[in-house]
């Protein structure tokens, strides 16, 4: 865990270039802060984490607090926000349980060593403001560019290492490209006017990078669509998406940042 806090999320060893996060719930006898690291799935607006406790016949203690209450605090070493923890149940459970085991064996293996049901929890962000918003725009802007590279790096090394798209890898496209539209939509909607009607210098250099947004969008349609098709070869289209996307983001920052 200090490993984490020291790299922003990041660290070595046998979990390099892993997704950690830390889990801080509200202690059930204690009521004091109680902070885990755990491996987590990302799930469209959510991420997903597996109470295993190594084949345990018992559930990890996290598991117990967020039970008694099911508001959290996670951090994804870029990015810290509060979260509402809710346990999957029933075929939803089972579905989601048997994807991971898809992705990576060793949940099941944990599964067969217990008589209990291994939970899965999702961590859903609670409204509020962007996280990393308190840092100010260029700051905010420099730790949202890290967190696509981040993802997108350990993307194209699944599904390089994979040679299938599984159901999870799957999801990890689907949310990325779901992240990157969101991003690029609330760039071109609220950051490129704004910018251009305090900086009109800025008017064509927001032209280029709105064309780049263009560019990427179509990227990702057909990185959606090739995610959504069952043994579908997609690292061609991962690798030439983020080629155009390290570019744009250099650009981005070298353009913008002096003025934010």
């Amino acid at each position: 865990m200090d490993e984490f806090r020291t790299n922003a999320g990041q660290v070595g060893g046998p979990f390099e270039n892993s997704r950690l996060l830390l889990l801080t719930t509200t202690g059930a006898r204690s009521g004091q802060p109680r902070t885990v690291i755990l491996g987590y799935y990302p799930d469209r607006d959510r991420v997903l984490v597996v109470g295993s406790a190594g084949g345990s016949p018992y559930h990890p203690a996290w598991y117990h607090n967020l039970l008694a209450d099911p508001e959290v605090t996670v951090d994804l070493g870029l990015f810290t926000y509060p979260a509402t923890a809710v346990v999957l149940r029933g075929a939803e459970r089972d579905d989601v349980f048997a994807r991971l085991v898809e992705a990576d064996p060793g949940w099941g293996d944990y599964q067969a060593r217990t008589t209990r049901t291994i939970p899965v929890v999702a961590l859903v962000q609670r409204p509020g403001p962007p996280p990393g918003a308190e840092r100010g725009f260029a700051e905010a802007l420099k730790t949202i560019h890290v967190a696509f590279r981040r993802e997108l790096s350990l993307i194209r090394a699944e599904v390089a290492k994979s040679g299938t798209l599984g159901a999870q890898l799957r999801i990890n496209c689907l949310t990325a490209c779901q992240g990157l539209h969101y991003h690029h939509t609330g760039e071109s909607t609220g950051l490129f006017p704004a910018l251009v009607q305090q900086h009109p210098e800025l008017a064509d250099v927001v032209a280029v990078l709105q064309t780049e947004h263009d560019k990427i969008a179509v990227l990702l349609e057909e990185l959606e669509r090739l995610a959504a098709t069952p043994g579908a070869e997609i690292l061609p289209q991962v690798d030439e998406l983020i080629a155009q996307l390290n570019a744009h983001l250099n650009r981005e920052e070298a353009e913008l940042l002096p003025y934010l």
